[in-house]
């Protein structure tokens, strides 16, 4: 049994893009983004060393075929941080403040 999807019908119609071979081919944004920058964005501001696993959209696509496929607008991430780091930033509209190694905000 499939799981259920819980996205918006907007970002359902979008789904596709992340299929399409200009983004996941041997030659895609994706693949290009992860080889010239295989460490984390996040992490490495933090002093940190963790291999990216996430391509992500700088500035959200919303479908726009142009803003998805830029290879610009993409930055490579770990899955913690695109998957709550970076979710919770653009919930909040603003970035969250650096913290150390020490835990301490910068």
């Amino acid at each position: 049994m499939p799981k259920p999807d819980y996205r918006s019908k907007e970002a359902e119609a979008y789904r596709r893009l992340y299929k399409d071979n200009r983004w996941r081919g041997k030659h895609g944004v994706r693949a290009r983004r992860l080889a010239a920058e295989p460490i984390c964005r996040m992490c490495h501001k933090t002093g940190r060393i963790t291999v990216a696993t996430v391509v992500d959209h700088i500035e959200g696509h919303k479908g726009d075929p142009a803003l998805f496929f830029d290879y610009g607008n993409t930055q490579s991430l770990c899955a913690p941080h695109h998957n709550s780091t970076k979710q919770s930033e653009e919930k909040m509209g603003r970035e969250r403040p650096a913290v150390g190694l020490d835990g301490w905000p910068e």
